[in-house]
């Protein structure tokens, strides 16, 4: 649907730092957040049940890790945009979660105008 905001799930286990990227994502006019997840359990659920264009996942999480997550997500839902976060500067975790099925991966320290960029042409993708 043109105009219309693209659609965001974030999940991250760190309370502040999910708060701090929500603020953030929320500011774009044409974003909107619309769940949290705490663990990657929970991403996924929240993605099979709302059905955002996007979803941006902490690589490390409880109950189901995010390379785990990103990879159920890429086989159920093949047009969804997945953008994986991580505090990990390890190019081969890196590659293995794009192997899985990430359309980006992201160091959290240098990520956020990479994933405004990323995030805003979700909808082209």
């Amino acid at each position: 649907m043109e105009g219309a905001p693209i659609t965001v799930v974030l999940a991250d286990d760190d309370a502040g730092y999910l708060a701090s990227l929500r603020e953030l994502i929320d500011r774009q006019p044409e974003l909107v957040v619309v769940a949290t997840a705490t663990n990657g359990l929970e991403a996924v659920e929240l993605v099979d049940k709302l059905r955002p264009d996007a979803a941006v996942i902490d690589l490390h999480m409880p109950l189901l890790d995010g390379a785990s997550a990103i990879a159920k997500l890429r086989k159920d839902h093949p047009s969804l945009c997945l953008i994986a976060l991580t505090g990990d500067t390890d190019r081969r975790l890196h590659r293995a979660v794009a192997q899985a099925g990430a359309d980006a991966v992201l160091e959290k320290s240098a990520m956020v105008e990479a994933l405004i960029d990323r995030l805003t042409k979700a909808r082209a993708a």
